[in-house]
């Protein structure tokens, strides 16, 4: 798979960082550097270290799952796409909002932002990509786009 390719499903990965930012980036007026940093730091970090365990993953189990690694996928993305889907449509109110930039708050929204870049890792195993560069496109990419959301 080619450097374009993975710089494409990099862009695809990051898209759900970027509508995260892209809402934080429009709550919170201050555009202080420090929660920036934080936040496009470990978006970057935990969507390259998903794809890595994914890959680990994929890699330890390969010759196991290769006969239906492909309905793995599927399921796995249908169930990214489902849950989705459903909190679009959740219309509970919260009458307390955590501070998004720190803490526990903040690792949960980079572990949701990056389920699907752990499936991306576990089929880029059964394609034998080059990890270690995939993974790091994968986080600048996505550090990148995190940024960009925030300040928009």
């Amino acid at each position: 798979m080619g450097t374009l390719s993975i710089f494409i499903i990099a862009v695809g990965l990051a898209m759900d960082v970027f509508a995260v930012s892209l809402g934080i980036g429009t709550s919170r007026k201050a555009n202080a550097f420090r929660p920036i940093f934080r936040i496009a730091f470990h978006s970057g970090l935990f969507q390259g270290l998903m794809t890595l365990l994914g890959w680990l993953a994929g890699s330890t189990i390969a010759s196991f799952i290769a006969s239906f690694d492909h309905w793995i996928a599927l399921v796995l993305l249908a169930f990214v796409g489902v849950r989705m889907i459903l909190s679009g449509l959740d219309q509970k109110v919260e009458e307390h909002s955590p501070n998004p930039t720190r803490g526990l708050s903040l690792m949960m929204i980079c572990i949701a932002t990056s389920i699907d870049a752990m499936a991306v890792g576990l089929s880029f195993a059964m394609l034998q990509v080059h990890i270690l560069s995939a993974s790091l496109l994968i986080g600048v990419v996505s550090l990148a786009l995190s940024v960009v959301g925030l300040l928009t």
